[in-house]
């Protein structure tokens, strides 16, 4: 069975996605052999974007942060506006992803669950006052509100937990699905790899390049580029 025949008999399709959705865009993923993880600084990547880390080294976290994980120049990719229109013609009742570039919304996803928090919302962690992105990008040294406490990113970083609320979102779409579309995910990063446990739905598609531990438990296993396969579905 193909894709579109998949799609074309689904009532509820949910989309969980990694880091290889947006590599087509041309933003670098995180574990491949030009990701990010692969890149070097005077701290591993996995280091610097810690809680423990940001705690004690606060302005290398940002100097790293706003010159890796701010691609605010970024646009969606077909991959992104093919799911953007599923949803508009009441196919895609969610979208899971674990990434934080916000590029789902920008194609006009309107009920997407960011696991892992967002580079678009930032905060005071003193009054609580907003700020977008840019105020990161522009910023110099450690950013700070002007009440004087520091503006930190509403991104999860390691040792922090999962929003709760997200996580309930989540969990209940995927409960729900009829299709799970799984793309661009090692599915080794937990506890977010270990929603796919939820999924009671009758059909599960995979689209990666890499193997990933489900390989063997997918319906229908792709090993394409995401926009490529995604932006030929006929909605």
């Amino acid at each position: 069975m193909t894709l579109q025949e998949i799609i074309d008999r689904s009532k509820n399709i949910v989309f969980f996605g990694g880091a290889g959705v947006s590599t087509e865009s041309g933003i670098p993923d995180f574990r491949s052999e030009d990701g990010l993880y692969r890149t070097k600084y005077a701290y591993p990547p996995e280091t610097i974007l810690s809680a423990e880390f940001f705690r004690d080294h606060t302005a290398e976290f940002f100097d790293f942060y706003r010159d890796k994980m701010l691609p605010l120049w970024a646009k969606p990719n077909a991959a992104h506006k093919k799911l953007a229109a599923l949803e508009a013609k009441g196919k895609l009742l969610a979208v899971v992803t674990q990434n934080i570039d916000g590029l789902h919304q920008a194609a006009g996803s309107r009920r997407v669950y960011e696991l892992h928090g967002s580079v678009h919302r930032n905060y005071c962690m003193k009054c609580g006052k907003f700020y977008d992105a840019n105020f990161i990008a522009g910023s110099k040294g450690i950013p700070r509100c002007g009440c004087g406490g520091i503006v930190k990113p509403d991104v999860v970083l390691y040792g922090e937990c999962l929003d709760g609320e997200t996580v309930t979102g989540a969990v209940g779409a995927i409960s729900r699905a009829d299709t799970l579309i799984v793309a661009g995910t090692s599915l080794t990063v937990y506890p977010a790899a270990g929603f796919l446990e939820m999924f009671r739905g009758d059909t599960l598609v995979l689209i990666n390049r890499g193997a990933t531990p489900y390989d063997g438990k997918c319906d229908l296993l792709l090993r394409e580029n995401i926009g490529e396969v995604l932006g030929a579905i006929q909605v």
